[in-house]
């Protein structure tokens, strides 16, 4: 993943409706959810919720697939984890994150 990839997909959850939907799809895993499950599952009007499928699927962080009549929105669980491979890759001088629950990356 570069850089510029890494930014756009920040950006794309620096945003609280951003951020829930994404979560959301992540917790829905393969099965994802169309718009409708989306917007009621989470209060979000349509118009908005259409806005912020396509700033996440512009990013890489969702995909969509059309089902006969309906669409379906996944979280890219390999770009999200591309994510944060990039994030933590130089963690704590090369020591696993993991440990941070009980060592300091400073002493």
């Amino acid at each position: 993943m570069n850089e510029a990839h890494v930014v756009r997909s920040l950006a794309a959850l620096a945003q609280d409706a951003r951020l829930r939907i994404f979560r959301a799809l992540v917790v829905a895993g393969k099965d994802g959810l169309t718009p409708g499950d989306l917007g009621e599952k989470l209060d979000v009007a349509a118009s908005s919720l259409s806005f912020h499928l396509k700033e996440l699927t512009n990013s890489g962080l969702v995909s969509q697939e059309r089902q006969g009549r309906h669409l379906i929105y996944r979280a890219s669980i390999e770009t999200m984890n591309e994510l944060l491979g990039y994030l933590t890759e130089n963690c704590c001088q090369g020591e696993a994150c993991l440990t941070l629950a009980t060592t300091s990356c400073n002493g």
